[in-house]
């Protein structure tokens, strides 16, 4: 009897490390984040199967808490946007691949998981494209107002701004130039209006915008730039046209010149051979 106990037990766990095994080969592997304006999204890949995964996570290396909406999902992804708040908090997150087996486990830690790295949205969440627009206040500046992006977070019925996130850590780069030029200069407003001063009068300007978070790391400060916009000048192009512009004329009509005097030339001798074989000619 003491035998036939012996072979169940041994047979039980290796059946466990076999199966425990094969669900290793299947389990999540390059898990990261994905997080633009706040939507933030756990993402990883996994190798064609019939497997199911549920992702936890951790807030401040605090306990694991479960997701209730990735609890054994055939998907390689999670969205986390409502549970990552506060937002200024180091988060951790872990994906458990299920077995296609029935085999009950009894501690679900036994389950074969994938750590992330750490994320912090407040920090780390890409900020998009901002929209603005630029009004002319005389010849020579303009106002620049620009809209706050939208994050996927709520409160209540109200969809927040990145500006009701980040409040006062919030400020927008201005980048302008010359119509046709390649020379920028760059300013930084503490609001969403900036006033640019000292332009030439009567010259077209183009303006570009991003959001800009000085408290944050060097490689998530600035926000994805926006589409150009330019003021219009005072009609009179040839001011706005660039050096390269200038050559590019310079060269057309240069061709153009040589182009003429060499169909000049090859006339004058056509007639002038025409003249000579007439005057030849016997009468």
């Amino acid at each position: 009897m003491a035998s036939l106990k012996t072979v169940l037990c041994v047979g039980v766990c290796l059946s466990a490390w076999i199966i425990t095994t094969a669900d290793e080969t299947f389990k999540a592997e390059n898990v990261r984040w994905f997080s633009l304006d706040f939507k933030t999204i756990l993402i990883w890949t996994t190798k064609p199967s019939d497997h199911k995964y549920t992702v936890s996570y951790s807030r401040d290396g605090g306990d694991w808490i479960g997701c209730p909406d990735c609890f054994k999902v055939s998907e390689s992804e999670c969205d986390l946007t409502t549970y990552l708040q506060p937002y200024d908090r180091t988060y951790s997150a872990k994906v458990q691949t299920y077995p296609l087996s029935d085999y009950d486990y009894d501690d679900p830690d036994e389950f074969p998981h994938t750590n992330s790295q750490t994320f912090n949205p407040y920090i780390e969440s890409n900020i998009s494209a901002a929209v603005f627009t630029v009004n002319i206040v005389n010849e020579s500046s303009v106002n620049v107002s620009i809209t706050d992006p939208l994050t996927s977070i709520h409160r209540g019925v109200n969809q927040l701004s990145i500006r009701d996130i980040f409040k006062n850590d919030l400020k927008y780069k201005i980048s302008y130039h010359k119509s046709g030029s390649t020379g920028k200069k760059d300013i930084t407003s503490d609001s969403s209006t900036a006033q640019v001063s000292e332009l030439e009068a009567g010259l077209s300007y183009c303006f570009m915008v991003a959001a800009f978070i000085p408290s944050r790391p060097i490689a998530t400060q600035q926000g994805a730039w926006s589409m150009r916009k330019c003021t219009p000048g005072d009609g009179n192009i040839l001011q706005e046209l660039s050096l390269g512009t200038w050559v590019g004329i310079t060269f057309i009509l240069l061709t153009v010149l040589i182009a003429i005097v060499t169909v000049t030339v090859l006339c004058c001798r056509c007639c002038r051979q025409r003249n000579t074989s007439q005057l030849s000619a016997p009468v």
